[in-house]
């Protein structure tokens, strides 16, 4: 699906009086809908504009007077009735409602120069069997939380890839993949954007859950624990993930992964292609490929075109954001991002290969490492690659000269020794008179 905003560019909104889509999003725990809110006021001008994820963790008591965990997530009845624009003297509102009585909304404040969330109020109804089981309590249960919300400069777009978390009276709130502008000036999309703490780099998480497809590396030594650890024996499986736009694929990709997060007991996670999911967005000149491995861990791939005016384009990888969550209670343990990436380079309409291992250096506490790799994120044509450019690592065309050198130098060194060896020789039957 074309993608609604691109920091390269204005957003291109539909005009509608109050516009609402649905992008399904990803699955195992965050089987959600991406909504899309664009709020208009009495002219048509858009003054309020959204796209998130959002998915929540609710613990709730049972007629047996236990408590569960209930997972309650978008579905694809959702409505944003209520969000107004705001101004000078009123909050703006942004407001959805979806499932069986469920909604969901926060407010914005702004001063001369910035505008920020303030107050989340969010509205579970217990009445909803399918998600809350002989519950206890009946009807609707209203919690209101401070939203964490830095202040964003007028104009600007905030915008949040990683996963952020808001925990309050049993209930944690999951965002993800927001896009957002309130107070919108001359009904125009801002160019600039401002980034959440969690897409900030970070520094090493503090704990992460224990899981069968974790490799502890020990160590022998009283040594500080070292930023890489050991690789494994075994490299991780190769995965085959796709994307399409339509009945249309729009992006492929080949790959092993495997996470190397440095904390005091350093860990190796081979990502599992049979438990991973792909989702995503495709576009003209930016796609995002997003993998769940059906463990709570989501893995983030964002390409862009460069020189997109010139006739020879070509396209890399620029951004990459990594999350990782108690597969427990869904708590946020790890959430890193390196937005500055250039590399996966390769011509507009091909694709790029590097079958030997490269690392993806996210932050000082987290590598990815990738194996036998094959991405094409644009220009797919029949469901296949285009022809590869391949990464420097596979070039092997460059060893030929240096063998055939060493061959000749070895050769050289021989022939030398030989005839050294000979001369001596030559001279053993001779006395000196």
């Amino acid at each position: 699906m074309e993608p609604r905003w691109s920091p390269r560019g204005p957003l291109r909104l539909p005009r509608c009086s109050a516009c609402l889509l649905l992008l399904l999003g990803t699955a195992g725990f965050f089987q959600s809908y991406a909504v899309e809110v664009d709020v208009k006021d009495a002219s048509n001008a858009t003054c309020l504009y959204a796209q998130w994820m959002m998915s929540f963790l609710i613990k709730y008591e049972t007629n047996s007077s236990d408590y569960k965990n209930a997972t309650l997530s978008l579905s694809s009845n959702v409505t944003h009735d209520g969000s107004i624009c705001g101004n000078d003297t009123q909050a703006a509102l942004l407001a959805v409602q979806f499932g069986e009585g469920h909604s969901w909304s926060v407010n914005f404040t702004k001063t001369n120069e910035t505008y920020q969330a303030d107050f989340i109020t969010f509205t579970y109804n217990t009445n909803d069997t399918a998600v809350f089981p002989d519950a206890k309590r009946k009807g609707p249960i209203t919690i209101v939380v401070k939203d964490t919300m830095h202040p964003v400069q007028l104009n600007n777009v905030f915008v949040c890839h990683n996963t952020d978390s808001i925990e309050a009276e049993n209930v944690t709130q999951f965002f993800w993949n927001l896009t957002l502008q309130a107070f919108v000036q001359n009904g125009t999309i801002g160019e600039k954007e401002s980034r959440c703490d969690a897409d900030t780099p970070t520094s090493a998480p503090t704990v992460l859950p224990t899981d069968a497809n974790i490799t502890t590396a020990s160590t022998t030594t009283l040594s500080p624990a070292p930023t890489t650890v050991p690789k494994p024996v075994e490299n991780p499986d190769t995965g085959n993930y796709s994307l399409k736009s339509g009945n249309k694929t729009c992006l492929l990709a080949t790959v092993g992964l495997q996470l190397n997060v440095s904390q005091d007991k350093p860990l190796l996670i081979n990502i599992n292609p049979k438990t991973t999911s792909a989702d995503g967005t495709c576009g003209n000149t930016a796609a995002t490929l997003r993998l769940n491995d059906g463990n709570s861990r989501f893995i983030d791939f964002t390409f862009v075109v460069k020189n997109a005016s010139a006739n020879v384009r070509r396209f890399y990888l620029k951004e990459v954001n990594v999350t990782l969550l108690n597969h427990i209670n869904g708590s946020v343990i790890l959430s890193a991002d390196n937005n500055n990436f250039s590399k996966w380079d390769a011509s507009l309409g091909s694709s790029y290969m590097c079958r030997k291992e490269q690392t993806l250096e996210i932050n000082e506490g987290l590598q990815i490492h990738t194996f036998n790799l094959r991405i094409q994120p644009f220009l797919v044509k029949e469901n296949k690659f285009s022809t590869a450019q391949e990464c420097s690592l596979d070039d092997d065309t460059i060893l030929i000269p240096i063998v055939v050198g060493a061959a000749l130098a070895g050769l050289i060194v021989i022939i030398v020794i030989a005839y050294i060896i000979g001369r001596r020789k030559s001279y053993a039957g001779y006395q000196t008179l």
